[in-house]
């Protein structure tokens, strides 16, 4: 990952909850691979790292993608929203799976109008 300006950190809105939503990109095909949540920690642990890591809301916990599958995402570019209320990860993702189904994305279902 680039060298990335990590003042807009502390300019992101985290919601009451002190998270914010994040849309993981494929960097390479563009897909839309899953939507998630960072809190400050994490969004910043991911800056660091260059591995998409994660807050739980399920879990409430840390979760570092792949850390049981192997199926890292390894990040490549950051960007935020106008509005400081939203994130969007592009991402290279290991193993091609980034769904916990086995699928590589999450948004799998539909494609109905």
């Amino acid at each position: 990952m680039n060298k990335v300006d990590r003042t807009f950190v502390e300019d992101v809105k985290f919601d009451e909850k002190g998270l914010v939503p994040v849309i993981v990109q494929d960097v390479d095909k563009g897909d839309i691979l899953m939507l998630a949540y960072m809190n400050k920690d994490t969004l910043k642990q991911t800056l660091d790292t260059g591995k998409a890591t994660y807050w739980s809301r399920s879990r409430q916990k840390v979760w570092v993608k792949g850390e049981t599958s192997g199926h890292f995402q390894i990040v490549k570019e950051v960007y935020y929203d106008c509005d400081m209320d939203t994130i969007l990860i592009k991402v290279e993702q290991v193993g091609g799976v980034a769904c916990h189904t086995g699928n590589r994305s999450c948004f799998y279902r539909g494609g109905l109008l």
